[in-house]
């Protein structure tokens, strides 16, 4: 009966009317978008909106994660049959208004610019009532998704996991680095360090500006739902913005990255730490440094997009009816 269904279920990124509902579309055909999602524009009604940050011109080291949405776009089309593992029920795709955006249009020659081009693009999402879910690009795209989500809802809560801190100075207004987000978050007053957190570090900095860290090792010596429930209490009540730098994940796991570093989480301790925070009151996100030209397998985009899947759980858990 699904090949019959499919029959009149075909490229819904473009036929698909419904904001809400699985697919029956084959997953190794037909136009590819975030979980089989609509592409649009007008986000008349929608709760989530998902869009690509194919930006990576402020790398240290690999490049390629400009290619990381369209390759999470096709890891997804794997994930709209059933519902999330481990959340009691909950279906995003049955429960949540969900539509693929797009990608950010933005002129490659002038990356001086870019960060305010993609400011004003998040800005445009959240305007129309959505939120606002990236696929990166480079871990620089986050500091211009935060300054968006600042405008609307004030300072915010980090939750940022990734192999690196990210706090290297950097005064240098023009400058775009991919190492320098958290820095200048801080000191613009976007994020407060005390209600942060950054999970599964595994570099030195030489000040980590007040941030709360839950390094690699940190993780491994505990339980998931220890980690979980400490990052609850970091955390609070307010508002929080999660970025997902896709190096946390040791090599084994994500060796499609531009930084890679040993020692990192596994899949299956990301998975359970997302799910045990359930609760927090998250307000938008980004999965970021998916670079497929060092994934031979695409196990690094199948995490990517099972993350930012989880992501959008953790957004309507808060908020189902």
């Amino acid at each position: 009966m699904a090949l019959k269904d499919a029959q009149d279920d075909v490229d819904g990124a473009f036929t698909r009317r419904a904001l809400k509902g699985g697919s029956a579309e084959n997953t190794f055909g037909g136009a590819l978008s975030f979980l089989r999602r609509r592409y649009t524009k007008d986000l008349s009604g929608v709760d989530v909106a998902i869009t690509g940050v194919p930006f990576d011109q402020a790398v240290t080291n690999r490049p390629g994660a400009r290619l990381g949405p369209r390759a999470m776009r096709e890891a997804s089309a794997l994930q709209v049959y059933d519902p999330p593992y481990g959340w009691d029920g909950f279906d995003p795709l049955n429960e949540l208004a969900i539509a693929d955006y797009g990608d950010l249009a933005f002129d490659y020659a002038r990356p001086a610019g870019f960060p305010e081009v993609l400011q004003a693009h998040c800005a445009a999402i959240l305007d129309q009532g959505a939120a606002c879910f990236a696929m990166g690009g480079d871990h620089s795209v986050t500091l211009a998704l935060l300054r968006a989500h600042v405008a609307r809802h004030g300072p915010l809560a980090l939750l940022q996991f990734d192999a690196h801190s990210d706090c290297w100075p950097d005064d240098e207004v023009a400058r775009v680095d991919h190492g320098t987000f958290v820095y200048k978050a801080v000191k613009e007053g976007l994020i407060e360090p005390a209600r942060s957190a950054q999970v599964g570090i595994r570099t030195v900095v030489a000040d980590g500006l007040g941030m709360n860290v839950i390094d690699a090792r940190a993780v491994h010596e505990a339980a998931p739902g220890a980690v979980a429930a400490r990052l609850r209490d970091i955390l609070g009540q307010g508002p929080v913005y999660l970025s997902f730098d896709i190096d946390a994940l040791d090599p084994a796991f994500a060796p499609g990255t531009g930084t890679p570093v040993w020692g990192g989480l596994s899949s299956g301790q990301t998975a359970a730490i997302l799910r045990d925070i359930a609760g927090i009151n998250l307000i938008g996100g980004d999965v970021v440094e998916v670079s497929p030209p060092f994934d031979p397998t695409g196990i690094t985009a199948i995490a990517g997009a099972h993350i930012l899947t989880e992501m959008i759980c953790l957004w309507g858990w808060t908020r189902r009816g």
